[in-house]
């Protein structure tokens, strides 16, 4: 008996894969740990959490970052996740040679919804594996906001993240990096 094991992509495949017109215009897909992953469908509050949230955070970081929307970040060879928001270091290219790394990543947000699971159980290992050191998850089922910090490996192998601190919607939270800059989370979080 033989076990067959699924094809495993590497981003150039990806980006290949799109070239060809491999995937549907609109399409939205991810590319995780080698496997083509479709997106979930972006409901009414999750985008208005991200509107909110994009316009907060380019009155606070103001030319301080480079804050990128539903735009990919590359981790590995393998992985090309598509990440809601990301506040990067300032490049005099804007990421036009290659998208951020995690080297790059001051603040890697996520806003969860239908995707809560994934986030909490998929991603977060993957953005603590590549070393990101602040993670944050809009937890819309919950109504709040879980930052990670202090990425590590167990002793297992599995990736995770140290420190946990949930904020309810109606705190505000420093941003990491940037100390002297305060999130408003009502603002935030749909009402």
């Amino acid at each position: 008996m033989s076990l067959s094991t699924a094809k495993r992509f590497t981003i150039a495949e990806y980006h290949r894969l799109a070239e060809l017109g491999f995937f549907k215009e609109g399409e939205r897909v991810e590319l995780i740990n080698g496997e083509i992953i479709n997106m979930a469908a972006k409901g009414t509050l999750h985008s208005v959490c991200l509107t909110r949230l994009s316009r907060e955070l380019f009155q606070l970081v103001k030319e301080q970052g480079t804050i990128r929307t539903q735009d990919p970040i590359t981790i590995a060879d393998n992985s090309e996740p598509e990440p809601d928001l990301v506040i990067a270091r300032n490049r005099s290219d804007d990421y036009l040679a290659n998208h951020p790394t995690p080297s790059d990543i001051l603040l890697l947000i996520e806003i969860a919804d239908s995707s809560l699971k994934y986030d909490q159980e998929i991603k977060l290992p993957l953005y603590a594996e590549a070393g990101i050191s602040d993670y944050w998850i809009f937890n819309l089922v919950d109504n709040y906001l879980e930052c990670y910090s202090e990425p590590y490996q167990a002793a297992q192998g599995k990736f995770g993240y140290r420190r946990k601190v949930i904020f309810l919607a109606n705190e505000s939270v420093n941003l990491p990096n940037f100390h002297d800059l305060l999130l408003e989370l009502s603002k935030i979080f749909p009402s």
